[in-house]
């Protein structure tokens, strides 16, 4: 475990709420935001406090996982991960739950406007994140606890981001304000597939960070999959996980007419290779940590270049890759 002597309280609540984390809650919202461009549905205040809930989200997750997981001893001195406050005795166990209470919270609070503008769908969506959030490591069966981790983040921080985050503004331009029904939103179907990336990518965070942890979560009664079925199947979901993420937007080309531009993702794939190497290769903290943190970065290169190819008109660039394919429709053709 990392030194915590001589850390400041300031420096444990960031430590706490985990700011690397944030490329989960902004790539998905990003991602989303490109398809609603695409779709011409663009609405900046909903894309906006999309973010702020989805940010809210994230670390009210950080702070509940720091907290039962020290709660419940799956938090030991033999964690090769970086330091958690409270099994680290940096924060009062009490302070962090009030202040996952609080974020959670404020992330309610902040829906309330979407909520407003896309109606009872998205409540409940936003219910369930922030229930699913807790459930995560706490309650009384804890998901990350038994093979469920993963399938939370795949649904969660992917299909539900990318997909909430363009109907929320798909909503707030053509449908009712307080709808107790799902707005015709027309690229619906798209967003859900163009979430496919995000989803994969976000579950490789926590891959990485499975693997790295597998022989301590074994100890300490934490199933994960990796505990389950062992490194080889780990390392076989990183990949699979990948392979899903440059397919996606290869099937996007070919099966719905989106211009090539999307292909712009696979620019990412030399950081995907220098990452999966070490997966595949090592178990331990000292290199799994920084491969943690390129999967983060990871996963924001692809939604940044993602989104400019939903997103940036025909330039040079873009007509070179989208020789012989569809043009991109403007906002005004697709509306």
């Amino acid at each position: 475990m990392t030194e915590t002597a001589d850390v400041s309280k300031t420096r444990a609540w960031v430590m706490a709420a985990r700011p690397q984390t944030l490329p989960a809650a902004a790539s998905p919202v990003l991602v989303g935001t490109a398809v609603a461009y695409y779709g011409g549905v663009f609405e900046p205040v909903a894309a906006l406090f999309a973010f702020i809930g989805a940010a809210l989200i994230q670390v009210g997750t950080n702070f509940a996982n720091d907290y039962y997981d020290a709660v419940q001893g799956a938090d030991t001195e033999n964690r090769e991960g970086f330091t958690r406050v409270t099994a680290g005795g940096l924060i009062e166990p009490a302070a962090v739950k009030r202040a996952m209470i609080l974020t959670f919270g404020l992330a309610i609070v902040s829906g309330a406007y979407l909520v407003y503008v896309a109606g009872v769908p998205i409540l409940v969506v936003g219910l369930v994140s922030v229930a699913c959030g807790v459930a995560y490591t706490g309650g009384p069966y804890p998901l990350g606890y038994h093979g469920l981790g993963d399938i939370f983040v795949f649904v969660f921080f992917g299909l539900v981001a990318v997909t909430g985050t363009y109907y929320v503004q798909a909503a707030a331009l053509l449908g009712e304000p307080l709808a107790t029904g799902l707005v015709d939103a027309p690229e619906l179907g798209l967003a859900f597939v163009a979430s496919l990336p995000m989803a994969a990518i976000s579950t490789n965070i926590l891959v990485v960070n499975n693997v790295r942890d597998r022989e301590e979560d074994a100890e300490t009664g934490k199933e994960t999959l990796v505990v389950k079925f062992g490194y080889g199947f780990g390392r076989a979901e990183f990949v699979s996980m990948l392979a899903l993420s440059y397919l996606t937007p290869v099937a996007l080309v070919v099966g719905d007419g989106v211009p090539a531009t999307v292909l712009l993702s696979w620019l990412s794939l030399p950081l995907a290779w220098s990452v999966t190497t070490t997966v595949l290769n090592r178990t331990d903290g000292a290199a799994l940590n920084p491969a943690l943190e390129r999967v983060g970065q990871l996963l924001a290169l692809y939604a940044l270049l993602f989104s400019v190819g939903f997103a940036a008109p025909e330039t040079a660039i873009g007509g070179a890759l989208a020789a012989g394919a569809p043009a991109m429709p403007t906002p005004t053709e697709v509306r």
